[in-house]
């Protein structure tokens, strides 16, 4: 079985659960920005919550299948059809052998995950199938998918058609959204004020928002402690002596617009960084269309622990409900 790319959307790859145990090295975690969503496509159609699927960002594909299938969409609010046909949801359907499945526009959320029974079976490279297309790296080719693409597919048991994700396990980023931030090991380089200003002022998605990190704007520019400046920082108060950026850490060039590192994002570099959203909140940041309307909430390691354990009960929900 195949899937043929009629027309490609904006930014579609083919994207897992991404690639641990290499950030050391430089390569990214990578994967799909909104893991929740993409297990969930993956359990409605019978794969493994791992399986390899398509990520498809403000724009969905045009694609066409050469047999029978079992297809699920999730996350953002794009209506899928089926040769014209509207299909739920967050729900299994079935697409049989020459139809085509097509999108209308894009109604909130920014991500689109597209599962098939059995997976997209391109090759694994370094345990993953997920695309890093700075690296060419993984995925179709290692770049995004392109029209006249034909995607592998493995062997699927075809089970799962008519079920469906229950709303109260749907869960897309609403306007305004709400960031928690456990402070980092840099947090004593911003002045008083500038602890203050970052929590209390209101941002605002940036364009230059992508697989890399999340910008933006709209807040009170930082204002930095004097130092001396260390041997091997920049002179930019923002600088430090180049270290290791954890997936999700904020960062603040020249202290006026905050960047979210998020899956494809290098691995370390030359700027602080203030602290670190909580991993129960970097699904909803995927899912935040440019200009959304964002404020930075401090919490505690306790509170992000807490939280993380409530994505766990969560994702556990999802899975009783599936199995």
């Amino acid at each position: 079985m195949a899937i043929k790319v009629l027309h490609h959307g904006l930014a579609t790859t083919v994207q897992d659960l991404g690639r641990p145990g290499y950030f050391h090295l430089g390569i990214p975690l990578g994967g799909a920005m909104d893991r929740y969503a993409l297990r969930a496509a993956n359990l409605l159609v019978g794969n493994d919550e791992g399986a390899a699927g398509l990520e498809a960002v403000f724009l969905g594909p045009k694609l066409e299948f050469t047999e029978d299938a079992v297809v699920a969409v999730t996350g953002a609010d794009m209506p899928v059809r089926v040769d014209g046909v509207e299909q739920p949801g967050w729900t299994a359907f079935a697409v049989r052998a020459g139809q085509t499945l097509t999108f209308d526009f894009l109604k909130s959320g920014a991500r689109i995950y597209i599962a098939v029974a059995g997976g997209i079976d391109v090759p694994l490279a370094l345990g993953s199938r997920s695309t890093y297309p700075i690296g060419a790296l993984g995925g179709y080719k290692g770049r995004p998918l392109a029209a006249g693409d034909e995607l592998p597919v493995g062997a699927g048991n075809g089970s799962g058609e008519g079920r469906s994700v229950d709303a109260s396990l749907r869960r897309l980023a609403a306007a305004p959204v709400a960031l928690r931030v456990l402070p980092g090991l840099y947090w004593d380089r911003l002045s008083d004020e500038a602890k203050q200003s970052f929590f209390a002022d209101e941002w605002k998605v940036a364009p230059e928002a992508d697989r890399m990190g999340y910008r933006f704007r709209g807040g009170t520019k930082l204002s930095f402690v004097e130092r001396e400046q260390p041997f091997g920082a920049g002179s930019d108060p923002s600088n430090i002596v180049d270290s290791c950026y954890p997936y999700g850490s904020i960062q603040v060039p020249g202290g006026t617009e905050p960047i979210i590192l998020h899956r494809d994002a290098v691995s370390g570099g030359g700027y602080f960084m203030l602290g670190t959203v909580i991993s129960a909140d970097m699904d909803l940041i995927g899912q935040m269309q440019p200009h959304t309307p964002t404020r930075f909430v401090k919490v505690t390691m306790d509170e992000a622990l807490a939280a993380r354990a409530a994505e766990t009960v969560r994702l556990s929900a999802l899975r009783a409900s599936l199995a």
